[in-house]
């Protein structure tokens, strides 16, 4: 009696730029899907994001409503509408350790578009300044599909927007049909399913060493998603002092506290990674306090190296 042999699901995995990084996706199918067609749509996706939450892009619709002067209603899409909206929630919860108004303090220091050298006028300006409260920052029409800012603060959406892209991402790999997927942008990821054996998608949790890379971990996602918020990997010296890219609202300067790293696990990579800023710029004390508080799933590494974990 012969018997039948069942050919097993073709690892695939596709890739592109994405956000001065890369994406990716892993997927288990037949051998012969349209590979090509499908990275096209997934950097579609990646596309459509930058082009409205970029500050990297000067006609980015984020970019836009920057331009607009104080008070002034700008038209915005459904998308950036609602990462705003999530941006501004998550402030308020986070009592506004997460500010997407820090705009000014990042290009002053050299972390974003335009200069790479920190600009010693500016940043003495700003120094001290703590930025606005996020909801005197921002004010949006979601019926009318409209923003407008509140205060002469530039948005800075690097925390949440790749998070969103994440999820995007996620969601054309469910239009297209597929299940089970791992997706990605840096070091964001989010999963749906399992693989072709039934365990979940495993996750390396990187130990927060400058100039190395580590493994601290393996974390498994099934339906979730994890980002994380670190002071080890963008840097900038100013004299002789190396400087987290993270900005701290209340201090309006760059954030030095006793964390290194934070990881965030959550339903959806947006969240994921706004709260890992949040409970970032929070601190070793009142990070976990807060985390522990909202039900939040985080991984907190201290400069000293001890881990604190708060799964709900």
């Amino acid at each position: 009696m012969s018997k039948m042999s069942i050919e097993a699901p073709y690892r695939h995995a596709l890739s592109g730029p994405a956000m001065g990084s890369r994406w990716s996706a892993l997927f288990h199918a037949a051998a012969d899907v349209d590979e090509a067609a499908l990275t096209s749509r997934l950097q579609g996706v990646v596309e459509r994001v930058e082009q409205q939450m970029s500050t990297w892009r000067p006609g980015s619709d984020l970019e836009q409503l920057n331009a607009a002067p104080v008070g002034t209603w700008v038209k915005i899409p459904p998308a950036l509408a609602h990462v705003l909206a999530t941006a501004l929630e998550i402030g308020r919860l986070s009592q506004g350790a997460f500010h997407i108004g820090v705009g000014d303090l990042v290009k002053a220091w050299g972390f974003g578009s335009g200069s790479r050298v920190p600009d010693a006028r500016r940043i003495a300006a700003l120094a001290g300044r703590p930025a606005f409260e996020p909801p005197k920052t921002l004010q949006l029409d979601p019926a009318g599909g409209r923003a407008r800012r509140l205060a002469p603060l530039r948005l800075d959406l690097s925390g949440i927007a790749k998070g969103f892209g994440v999820d995007e991402l996620g969601r054309e790999m469910t239009a297209a049909g597929l299940a089970s997927w791992l997706v990605g942008i840096d070091g964001e990821m989010r999963a749906e399913g399992t693989k072709p054996d039934g365990r979940p998608w495993t996750v390396a949790h990187e130990k927060p060493t400058p100039g190395a890379r580590e493994i601290l971990g393996v974390l498994e996602l099934s339906g979730a998603a994890v980002a994380t918020s670190g002071s080890y990997r963008h840097q900038r010296e100013v004299e002789g002092r190396m400087l987290s890219h993270t900005m701290d609202p209340f201090r309006g300067a760059p954030l030095e506290n006793d964390l290194v790293a934070v990881t965030v696990l959550a339903e959806t990579c947006m969240a994921a990674d706004a709260w890992a800023t949040a409970l970032m710029v929070r601190g070793a004390i009142e990070g976990p306090a807060l985390a522990r508080r909202l039900g939040l799933a985080a991984l907190f590494v201290r400069t000293d190296g001890e881990v604190v974990a708060t799964w709900p």
